[in-house]
């Protein structure tokens, strides 16, 4: 059985491979608002 301290320590960068471009931030605001939109929409019709 493998000894646990023997894993590889790796940064939060590193382990993720890749950047974080925070486009969730603008993505989930602005599709809320057009489901709300849609909503309303079907409902006042």
């Amino acid at each position: 059985m493998a000894d646990p301290n023997d894993a590889p320590h790796l940064s939060a960068e590193e382990a993720r491979a890749g950047s974080t471009p925070h486009m969730t931030r603008y993505i989930l605001p602005i599709s809320l608002a057009l489901i709300v939109i849609i909503f309303a929409v079907m409902v006042f019709r």
